[in-house]
């Protein structure tokens, strides 16, 4: 085809469709099983594999040394999910089972289960309906580097790892208020969780190994083997102070578990930044541009080029910026469509600036196909604006831009003929402050995933931010255990 007599226009359906869906994702967990399971007919498996209602259901390691809260912790979250909680102790207690009957058998010898024996049992209790359907959170294991690469070469490996951690000294003296209910196995403490149930109080045990030499001994053992289990896990881990309140602990590992981890699926930017005037939005639309090779895209930038080309919707557009009147937006919208759908925009991404600046806008934006898949709000102090627009002026022989705090003329001669522009005027400034809050938090509204950015620092640091946004996954945003 001639680009050039009639350039190529890809429908926005083509790129939102597969993200939208996971298709990539889904493919890559799809190859990653039959590798791991090797099955004799993959076809076969695949279809099986297919048919299942959700595959994306949580896998959470929670680890820690002794006394560290694993166990209350392990509950909340279970609590939250609704997913299966496994220990290596209530894996022990299925009687019907004939592996928890030979490991039993190790244990009645006085002996350790074998790593193999321990990876089967995990690997039968996964497979019940429970872990399937809404995933599971396996406490305390694995304990030795060995036990985690067995784990990871029959394919269970988890999504989050959560290590909680604190000094030894609070550990032991933990360890020595420790007391536990046998009816529940719920835990408390003498100093820092004693219940109000005078009933509760009267039937809970103190631990058996509840001395400070053999918690010494456990602790020595877990420092062992703690750097191996790490290196297994190292790009899925998160380590929290456990030496803080319970409700703390929980906030941080929750906030953790919601989170994703970067994939190897294809990704598009497709960026909207919102923000006041002089919030610095063509600063870092070029930034990400230039960084990650997406093409920057302003309808100022679009109307002028139209105009300037003569074309159609530049005649249109044209009596309407003659007169300093409001473009329609069916004007807009059909000029951006234009640009959005040629081969460089949706081959590299975008990065939209100055649109949309009211809901409908944004509605209509994302009828047409075009959803953004991170939306940024930059925030700034009106003050602030108020400071970096009417104190900038102009060399109108160089058009160098000046400040006269920030970036001062250098010379007198420079500073005598600079000009400011008439839109950089406090009471035109005012007007486009008060034309954006007007729309502001209904735009907010409707892009509920947007994420806000004080832009009232250096741009190289605003930038930053917007970078770790972009790079990173959208967390999950579990809520009372639906997925």
């Amino acid at each position: 085809m001639d680009a050039t007599k009639k350039p190529l226009r890809i429908p926005p359906e083509f790129t939102t469709y597969a993200e939208r869906h996971g298709i990539f994702d889904l493919y890559k967990r799809l190859i990653e099983r039959v590798i791991i399971n090797k099955p004799e007919d993959p076809l076969e498996f695949l279809i099986e594999e297919l048919k299942k209602d959700n595959d994306d259901v949580p896998a959470i390691l929670i680890h820690g040394p002794p006394a560290s809260g694993k166990r209350t912790i392990a509950k909340l979250v279970c609590s939250k999910l609704r997913s299966a909680h496994i220990t290596p102790q209530n894996i022990l207690e299925d009687d019907v089972s004939p592996t928890v009957a030979r490991a039993k058998e190790y244990l009645a010898r006085k002996e350790e289960i074998p790593t193999a024996l321990w990876v089967e049992l995990i690997q039968n209790r996964l497979k019940l309906f429970d872990c399937v359907k809404k995933g599971w959170v396996l406490e305390g294991f694995p304990q030795t580097r060995e036990q985690a690469r067995a784990l990871q070469t029959v394919g269970i490996h988890p999504k989050h790892f959560v290590l909680l951690d604190a000094p030894d000294t609070v550990l032991i003296e933990r360890q020595m208020g420790k007391r536990i209910d046998p009816e529940t196995e719920n835990v408390y403490h003498t100093t820092f969780d004693w219940p109000n149930d005078p009933e509760l109080v009267n039937r809970l045990v103190e631990p058996d190994d509840n001395n400070e030499d053999a918690m010494v001994n456990r602790l020595v053992v877990y420092h062992r083997h703690i750097d191996g289990i790490l290196d297994c896990y190292s790009k899925v881990t998160k380590k929290i102070n456990a030496d803080q309140p319970k409700s703390d602990v929980f906030s941080q590992a929750w906030t953790f578990l919601n989170s994703q981890l970067r994939t190897a699926a294809p990704h598009t930017p497709r960026i909207v930044i919102l923000g006041p005037t002089g919030s610095g939005k063509k600063t870092q639309a070029a930034l990400l541009a230039s960084k990650y090779h997406c093409v920057s895209v302003s309808t100022g930038q679009l109307v002028k080029e139209a105009i300037a080309n003569e074309s159609k919707m530049g005649e249109a557009l044209k009596p309407y910026v003659e007169r300093d009147m409001m473009i329609p937006d069916n004007l807009i919208l059909n000029l951006l469509k234009d640009r959005l759908c040629q081969i460089d925009c949706v081959s590299r991404g975008w990065v939209l600036r100055g649109f949309p600046t009211t809901r409908e806008q944004a509605e209509n934006l994302c009828s047409a196909g075009f959803e953004p898949n991170r939306t940024f709000f930059l925030d700034v102090p009106n003050d602030s604006v108020i400071e970096r627009l009417v104190l900038r002026t102009t060399d109108p022989i160089t058009g160098e831009r000046y400040h006269e705090l920030y970036n001062p003329p250098r010379t007198q001669e420079i500073k005598d003929r600079c000009r400011q522009h008439v839109k950089d005027t406090e009471e035109e400034v005012k007007k486009r402050l008060a034309s954006y809050q007007a729309y502001a938090s209904e735009i907010a509204d409707f892009y509920e995933s947007a994420q806000h950015v004080n832009a009232d620092q250096d741009p190289h640091t605003v930038f930053e931010c917007l970078e770790s946004m972009l790079v990173n996954p959208l967390p999950k945003r579990y809520g009372g255990g639906d997925q």
